[in-house]
């Protein structure tokens, strides 16, 4: 997003009317204009109907979770889901053949992750959190889908953690050994870093771990549990590498500035991938439409070029907010699925599109 679109939610929260800020938000310049960059083509398979907020800047950002075996969502078997929000109403859950499991109308959820090692009531569950910025309830929002449950099990409000971040933006999770992390971005460079637990009525806790300020706008967050690394837009800047461990406070090493045909403003949504070749970065650059590549498992990342999602059996993808995969067997895709938001989708409004981890692989010579 632009920086005069920062200056003005920071008079808006000057102003107390930052819930009529956010809710009318206002894309980067270059956002949707077509505009697409240099790039290895791969082409996406598949795609979800349409987000339910039309003509707006609705669709956000998605997060993907596999299962070893089936599961039940609303009465229907799925090998796993994928979630993505409806930053102006709600959050969806698909399958993996793109279509509508289930629609929670929560408000307005901004970026959403999926993490496994809680149980509540000694029962494993899959928990859900997504950065709130609807009037009221601001802060991080949290569901949970048991993977044994059966018949009209779904994804389930569980509760929510207060923060003192004024517009909830970037959220990602981290595991560190047993602990569960949840790790809230806010819109003015906020980081806040929390650990989750369950207490004894079978409710969130949140005990916040690290304050940090990254300086300007920034969003997307994916953290490297083998590396002890987080990674984080600052959207005009360029690529952050700071310590998952919170005792590592604000410090930090660029990994990549913002740079022409590599990684351009406003740089976006940020996820990991994993496969016998190795562990992989993957960053929206929605300024130019397109997704760079880092290679995560050494001493230091190794940019190993980007793609860009052209048409296909579906219509290519621009101005990519945010993006999401699962490593490994994820349903129909042996290898890794991919799923990215498209700002400009060719029927109807904005949606997400499903590409295989193999495609990516090849055009990228990994």
């Amino acid at each position: 997003m632009r920086p005069s679109l920062a200056r003005s939610l920071s008079a808006c929260a000057a102003l107390g009317v930052l819930a009529a800020c956010a809710t009318h938000e206002v894309d980067y310049q270059g956002e949707g204009a077509g505009l697409v960059g240099p790039g290895a083509p791969v082409q996406a398979v598949l795609e979800t109907p349409s987000v339910g907020t039309a003509g707006q800047d609705a669709a956000d950002d998605p997060a993907v979770w596999a299962s070893a075996s089936p599961v039940t969502i609303m009465g229907r078997q799925t090998p796993g889901f994928v979630a993505g929000t409806d930053k102006k109403s709600g959050l969806y859950i698909y399958g993996f053949d793109g279509q509508i499991l289930q629609f929670l109308p929560e408000g307005l959820l901004n970026n959403v992750d999926v993490v496994e090692g809680l149980s509540v009531g000694g029962r494993p569950q899959v928990v859900l959190g997504a950065s709130d910025r609807t009037p009221g309830k601001t802060g991080i929002s949290l569901y949970t889908f048991d993977p044994a449950g059966t018949g009209q099990n779904g994804v389930r409000y569980w509760g929510a953690v207060a923060t003192d971040v004024v517009e909830p933006y970037g959220f990602c999770f981290a595991r560190r050994g047993a602990e569960v992390h949840a790790i809230l971005v806010g819109h003015e460079g906020e980081l806040r870093q929390f650990v989750l637990g369950v207490d004894a009525a079978g409710q969130p806790t949140a005990s916040l771990v690290r304050t940090a300020e990254i300086g300007t706008i920034s969003e997307g967050c994916a953290a490297d549990e083998a590396t002890d690394a987080l990674y984080i837009n600052e959207e005009n800047v360029g690529l952050w590498r700071y310590g998952l461990n919170p005792a590592s406070g604000a410090a930090r090493t660029l990994i990549q500035p913002i740079a022409k045909d590599i990684l351009v403003v406003d740089a976006e949504g940020l996820t990991t991938i994993a496969d016998a070749s190795g562990r992989y970065l993957i960053a929206s650059s929605q300024g130019d439409s397109t997704f760079p590549v880092w290679r995560i498992d050494g001493p230091a990342p190794q940019y190993k070029g980007r793609f860009k999602i052209v048409d296909g059996a579906v219509d290519g993808v621009t101005g990519t907010d945010g993006l999401a995969a699962a490593s490994g067997q994820a349903g129909p895709f042996p290898d890794g699925l991919v799923v990215i938001q498209d700002d400009v989708n060719d029927v109807g409004t904005q949606n997400f599109k499903y590409v295989d981890w193999r495609d990516i692989r090849r055009a990228l010579g990994l």
